[in-house]
């Protein structure tokens, strides 16, 4: 049940809702976590890179990049008791730090809003395929009718408006319900679906006569056919699945009760991100295998490459109809948090209400999410920063993705990690983040020293690539 949070302490008196669990709290983040990055990304970008030697990079930048900063995200939330910008300013006034800090949360909720507009877009092209997988379009594809699918799909402005009009009105429904009512209702009932979905995926996929060949793929290490650029891309990607930088995790943890271990619920947290990335490789790569395709085919490799398997395969239809309502409920679930920090700073800020400022905030995100859909057709030639070399045919959409991934995120997020690890008191850090002894220690020297430089390289490279 919602309690109420007398945290004077804290500098907040305001009754605000908690958690009712650590689960549903684990649960939310995981959601949030779990996304396109996992189900769509993270297959062909272990398809690029070789496989194994890729995820045995990419575990072991998730320990020593994702979870510190998920943790000192958290943290900044639970001690601020508000919005992210208003949490990082009253955090730096007890540690007499400058205000000038909660730029990281400023830039971090811009992300998020800009970041939802285009995500938004993508999450309708999962909706509309779901149609496209149960009617059977799929059956007896070739790779010119698929790709002229997908084609159609994104030449079409008002199939995509509609698309991303539903998708948006089902993300402002849960977030302007509240806390309990809302995310936490969702997220009981999405996540638990999200997963029985993937194992069924998996299930089939063992039954395509490739699943070992997926699992030495994902498995086997070959170092070989790991380069300096896929141990980076490992590293920028290990940051950017936890929902990191984007003022998320903030957020959630301001409505975190004080019982709650920040450090295990993290560990928790980063585990089951990881498992879903996997999992989904596995669903996806036997399919792949099985079919003789590409398995570092790129972004195509869902909406492109996968259906045309679909239509090959037994049962093509029926899976191909689950796999995408499965990568519908995983959008679903990061868009809620996408709109959560800026929903909950309006809330904060005006007197509209959470229903109000969900539908204020829902409403300006969904009017610039129809940039990114005019930029893929109609505004296709229309490359606003063309006169730079490096922006030379990147359209709107093509922007909007780059500053976000490349500048904004791995800005916030280093940004936090040097506040918490050298302006926040060690003592304050220790009595809340829960770890005790050498994990604490391990924690705040990652925190200070290894996580800021680890994104700042990511960051440089990002800018120079």
């Amino acid at each position: 049940m919602t309690q109420s949070n007398p945290s004077a302490a804290n500098g907040d008196t305001s009754s605000r809702g908690l958690w009712s669990s650590r689960l549903a709290f684990i649960l939310a983040v995981t959601g949030s976590s779990v996304g396109l990055g996992n189900v769509w990304k993270f297959p062909y970008i272990t398809g690029e890179n070789g496989g194994g030697a890729f995820v045995l990079v990419y575990l072991a930048c998730i320990a020593v990049i994702g979870i510190p900063i998920l943790m000192a995200e958290v943290f900044l939330g639970r001690n601020g008791r508000h919005n992210p910008i208003t949490s990082m300013r009253l955090v730096a006034e007890r540690n007499l730090a400058s205000p000038l800090w909660r730029v990281s949360a400023i830039v971090g909720m811009i992300a998020a809003f800009v970041i939802l507009s285009f995500y938004s877009v993508i999450g309708g092209w999962a909706a509309a395929y779901i149609g496209h997988g149960a009617t059977g379009d799929f059956v007896g594809g070739n790779p010119d009718t698929i790709n002229a699918m997908f084609g159609n799909l994104l030449a079409s402005p008002g199939e995509l408006l509609l698309w991303h009009s539903l998708f948006m009105a089902l993300v402002v429904l849960v977030v302007s319900r509240g806390l309990k009512k809302g995310l936490e209702r969702s997220v009981t009932i999405l996540m638990p679906a999200l997963f029985v979905l993937l194992l069924v995926a998996v299930g089939y996929a063992t039954t395509t006569g490739h699943f070992g060949e997926a699992v030495t793929f994902l498995f086997k290490p070959d170092f070989g056919k790991l380069s300096i650029n896929g141990v980076l891309i490992a590293l920028g990607h290990a940051f950017f699945t936890l929902s990191l930088g984007m003022a998320i995790m903030m957020a959630y943890g301001s409505y975190l009760g004080r019982d709650v271990s920040i450090g295990r619920t993290a560990v928790i947290v980063g585990v089951t991100d990881t498992l879903v990335a996997l999992l989904a490789g596995l669903a996806i790569f036997p399919v792949v295998f099985a079919n003789n395709l590409e398995a570092g085919a790129g972004p195509g490799l869902i909406f492109q490459t996968l259906p045309l398997a679909f239509g090959q395969m037994p049962m093509g239809s029926v899976f191909g109809t689950l796999f995408f309502v499965l990568l519908v409920f995983a959008a679903w679930t990061s868009a809620i948090s996408l709109l959560e920090p800026v929903v909950e700073w309006v809330e904060e800020k005006t007197t509209l209400g959470r229903s109000g400022s969900a539908m204020l905030v829902g409403f300006l995100c969904w009017a610039l999410g129809i940039v990114s859909i005019l930029s893929l057709n109609l505004w296709s030639d229309v490359t606003p920063l063309a006169m730079f070399e490096r922006f030379e045919g990147k359209t709107f959409f093509d922007l909007m993705d780059y500053f976000t991934a490349n500048v904004m995120l791995p800005l916030s997020g280093m940004l936090t990690a040097l506040f918490v690890g050298w302006c926040v008191a060690r003592e304050s850090l220790k009595k809340d983040v829960g770890l005790d002894g050498k994990l604490f220690g391990v924690w705040y020297g990652l925190t200070r020293y290894v996580t800021p430089v680890a994104v700042a390289v990511v960051f440089v490279y990002n800018l120079l690539s």
